[in-house]
């Protein structure tokens, strides 16, 4: 070893040394006490679909309520989408009730049944020929053909008017009912599209999902928010956490539940309960590196502070352990 590198290893040693002394300490009466830091889970709010910022109404440490609109991305294309679907739905509903109205329109009914009344005047004419050759030819003053003559145009009249009644009958009635209830499902199928284009044009206005204060702003107005990516992260006090590490010798100390007396520099005395044990012991935290120190496992452990706006996420803290409940 080269006398140079002698002092370097003498002061590693040194901070190898003093190091349980930052994770470990004892008070007074005995109380152990934990060095850990405090951590909040973001929300982070972007859109589902890609496209420019054209509005921000909200700045880097700005309270928001739950509900209130931070952003908005331009919402051309969805506009036109919900257009569209809007155009869909009503030619869905035209032909819904097409389908459920008579085959052929009033003014074609119409011209129908005056052809029904012009085949039973013609049938009443020819009811009167019939009658009057049945007469004439017993008395010699008509011939058989002439009598079956006048039959065969009864006949046919007959026929005629009942066929113009058997159309209007048919003009009158309504599509089948497999076609009217195929109607109605392309019906409630463009409703359902409406629905969905109203719902991606709204989710263009970025809205708070609870109360909280503006972290930071990832991007600006005018520019390009891919999708999925987040446009602003807003911190709910609920979501701030006392993270810190305990030895395995503590660790019976600590319950699910337990209130714990938390420190920190320049900030008044806070607590939390414990909400998280590890069940896996880790290595001691990252700041230590030697391997005498990675050979002592110890345990993350998690708790919720009783007042959260008091706490500021990434702020050092020492937690001190209260009774086992």
């Amino acid at each position: 070893m080269s006398r140079s590198c002698r002092p370097l290893r003498l002061l590693f040693g040194a901070l190898v040394a003093a190091a349980p002394l930052a994770l470990v300490g004892c008070g007074q009466d005995g109380a152990q006490s934990f060095s850990g830091y405090l951590e909040g889970d973001l929300l982070f709010i972007g859109p589902e679909e890609a496209g420019r910022v054209t509005a921000l109404a909200v700045a880097e440490g700005d309270k928001v309520a739950a509900g209130q609109e931070i952003a908005r991305v331009e919402d051309d294309l969805q506009e036109a989408d919900l257009r569209a679907a809007e155009a869909q739905l009503k030619q869905a509903q035209a032909q819904l009730e097409n389908a459920r109205s008579p085959l052929q329109r009033p003014e074609e009914i119409a011209i129908l049944e005056a052809a029904e009344t012009r085949a039973a005047a013609q049938l009443d004419l020819s009811r009167i020929e019939l009658g009057r050759q049945k007469q004439l030819v017993p008395k010699g003053a008509s011939s058989q053909a002439n009598l079956d003559a006048a039959q065969h145009d009864y006949d046919a009249k007959q026929a005629a008017l009942d066929e113009a009644r058997r159309r209007i009958s048919a003009a009158r009635i309504a599509a089948r009912a497999q076609e009217i209830d195929a109607a109605a499902q392309a019906a409630a199928a463009a409703r359902a599209q409406v629905e969905a284009a109203r719902i991606r044009l709204a989710r263009r206005a970025l809205k708070a999902p609870r109360a909280g204060t503006v972290q930071t702003l990832y991007f600006r107005v005018g520019e390009l928010v891919p999708a999925g990516r987040p446009v602003v992260s807003v911190l709910p006090p609920g979501l701030v956490k006392v993270r810190f590490f305990v030895p395995e010798a503590a660790l019976p100390r600590v319950a699910l539940g337990q209130e714990i007396a938390v420190s920190c520099d320049g900030c008044p005395q806070l607590t939390a309960k414990v909400s998280f044990i590890s069940d896996a012991a880790e290595y001691t935290p990252p700041v230590i590196y030697s391997r005498e120190e990675r050979a002592k496992l110890v345990y993350l452990v998690e708790a919720r502070p009783t007042d959260p706006a008091a706490t500021r996420p990434g702020q050092p803290v020492t937690v001190t352990l209260g009774p086992k409940p």
